[in-house]
């Protein structure tokens, strides 16, 4: 497949992000760049990120391989990740899941039949102040349940786009992979949603009662090669 010039120029960016000699620095956004144009990692997008970074193919697929966010077959425009991790589960998330499975009639990293939804299981989102948790293309859906998990999948199908919990409000997977890769996502909406729930900001008020701070660190701080610091 021939790239259009508009993935070339992204790349070419993306590239010169990283210090002279690191290039291979930026194999992961230009994973999400070609997952951007194709919708999951394809031959041709490997072939690309390791001529673009004078690489092997076989280098460019074992960290395609490794890293569950890099789709290796074509994925919906919604991926739909259902938390069954230890606290997820105990309150219902592989119920949610095998519900949403037999909804629509996929299994585990499984897309439609009509091409618009991926399922898969996820190991932890991070949210277990909100758990269950199920995400649509990385953005929250909070303290869900069967029903409303079902809900959901029935909306997206419909062709709407449910408003998260937490986050920005919806885009498909190739929009959110060219925001993976680096590039600001350019709708007026993208600013609209709330990052912030009930439970992390109770987390914040009882952390600065208790006066707990994140350690400090000095932005300006100089990189510098082992070597030196020796």
């Amino acid at each position: 497949m021939s790239y259009p010039d508009k993935i070339h120029q992204q790349a070419a960016e993306i590239i010169a992000r990283y210090p002279e000699g690191r290039s291979r620095s930026a194999l992961l956004p230009l994973l999400h760049l070609v997952q951007s144009h194709d919708g999951y990692v394809s031959e041709d997008g490997i072939a690309f990120c390791a001529e673009a970074l004078d690489i092997t193919k076989a280098q460019v697929q074992a960290v395609s391989t490794f890293y569950t966010m890099y789709k290796r077959e074509p994925a919906g425009d919604w991926l739909v990740s259902v938390c069954t991790n230890t606290l997820c589960h105990a309150k219902g998330g592989q119920k949610i899941f095998d519900e949403l499975s037999g909804e629509l009639n996929v299994g585990h990293d499984e897309t439609t039949a009509d091409g618009q939804i991926t399922l898969e299981h996820a190991e932890c989102l991070a949210a277990c102040d909100y758990a269950p948790v199920v995400t649509v293309n990385y953005e929250f859906f909070d303290n869900m349940d069967e029903a409303g998990a079902v809900d959901l999948v029935r909306q997206l199908k419909e062709g709407k786009r449910p408003f998260p919990s937490r986050g920005a409000p919806l885009c498909t997977l190739k929009e959110t992979s060219v925001q993976l890769a680096g590039f600001d996502d350019e709708r007026e909406a993208a600013l609209e949603g709330d990052a912030q729930g009930e439970a992390t900001l109770a987390g914040n008020r009882l952390a600065a009662e208790a006066g707990i701070t994140a350690p400090q660190f000095d932005p300006d701080a100089p990189l510098v090669e082992k070597e030196e610091a020796k």
